[in-house]
């Protein structure tokens, strides 16, 4: 299994929404690097729900529920489906950055990723820190 972590805005998409919804398109993502990252993920891998903006905290985790389909007009793009699994005290990113045994995290080095892999250590690390 791997890990990631993915952003929403809250007024946008909220990690409540995906509760009430019990599940979702993760769609509209239009970053190269991001699109990679959704191409390699697989059914049963785990995701972070990020609130970014102006909360910028962890406050949840995913289930990846159906790997990439083509998403847009043309196809090129990628999107996953998505369910909750559960809710976490948040975990702000200011509290991330204060960690220094999660600098290398994606997170931290590529903030404007709305898509990135989570090294397993670094998913320990935060889930303990919602704890």
């Amino acid at each position: 299994m791997a890990y990631w972590l993915m952003k929403s805005e809250p007024d946008v998409y909220s990690w409540e929404d995906l509760v009430r919804d019990g599940s979702t398109e993760w769609d509209g993502v239009r970053n190269n690097a991001a699109r990679l990252h959704l191409r390699a993920m697989k059914a049963g891998d785990e995701a972070f729900f990020y609130h970014s903006g102006e909360v910028r905290a962890v406050v949840g985790i995913m289930r990846i529920k159906r790997e990439g389909r083509p998403d847009g007009e043309d196809g090129s793009w990628v999107s996953v489906g998505v369910e909750p699994v559960k809710a976490l005290t948040p975990v702000t990113l200011k509290d991330i950055k204060a960690q220094p045994t999660l600098a290398a995290m994606e997170l931290v080095r590529q903030s404007r990723l709305s898509v990135s892999p989570v090294r397993e250590e670094e998913w320990a690390a935060i889930v303990k820190m919602a704890f």
